[in-house]
């Protein structure tokens, strides 16, 4: 009998025995999971592996990464960011230092990132203290950037009240006059945040939510790992 979902939800129920065995896609996905990860001992270099398959597999933003911060009344804000930058020092991502998040971060440097790739049926988890990336690496990726994007940078006060859209767009017309003709340079008030992992947790979707979660936490000696119940 086909399970059938309630007129009144908008939330799908768990996958039947017999939905699970005639999705092929599902059946490909589980078996990409089962590939073996619990012998690992570099998470980052985990992360970069299912990051090319994420590229190659999520059809919109695939490092886009959910960024938690906390206020000066400890309230927690989440928002989604894109992430530009992974190696052993840890998550690069860019942003307005004036905006919400960035005040944020400046007064209270730690964060937790979230990454999910439906499409892969796999999740990141990572934990840790915040530092501000240099200024040479900040105008290297500023200048990388597209012009309209640059533009945005030096006209947007990110997170501040504006009473339309026309003010916007005011705005940047403004800016572009100014440097018409010239290089953009990066903004004093943008530049770049990188998150040093202390935890980084893997999880992947397993049939009947038997999921695979491998947690690493970083040690004087270097990288702990544990594996926990779903």
């Amino acid at each position: 009998m086909t399970k059938k979902t309630p007129p009144d939800t908008l939330i799908e129920p768990t996958p039947t025995r017999k939905e699970y065995n005639q999705s092929d896609k599902y059946q490909a996905m589980a078996e990409a999971n089962a590939a073996p990860i619990f012998d690992r001992e570099d998470p980052i270099a985990l992360f970069s592996e299912w990051m090319v398959e994420a590229r190659r597999e999520e059809l919109n933003d695939s490092n886009a990464m959910a960024l938690s911060t906390v206020d000066a009344d400890g309230m927690p804000d989440t928002r989604m960011v894109l992430l530009k930058g992974v190696d052993d020092r840890g998550f690069v991502f860019y942003t307005n230092s004036r905006s919400h998040k960035g005040t944020q971060l400046i007064a209270n440097p730690k964060a937790a990132l979230c990454f999910h790739w439906k499409s892969l049926r796999r999740q990141v988890r990572v934990r840790g203290e915040v530092e501000r990336v240099i200024d040479a690496e900040a105008d290297a990726y500023f200048a990388s950037r597209a012009r309209g994007s640059q533009l945005g940078a030096w006209s947007s006060d990110q997170s501040q009240p504006i009473d339309s859209r026309e003010d916007l767009e005011a705005k940047v017309e403004e800016t572009e006059f100014s440097f018409k003709g010239k290089e953009i340079t990066r903004p004093p008030f943008w530049y770049g945040f990188r998150v040093i992992p202390q935890s980084i947790e893997f999880w992947r979707d397993r049939p009947y939510r038997l999921h695979d979660r491998m947690l690493f936490e970083k040690t004087q000696a270097g990288w702990a790992t544990m594996r926990l119940q779903p």
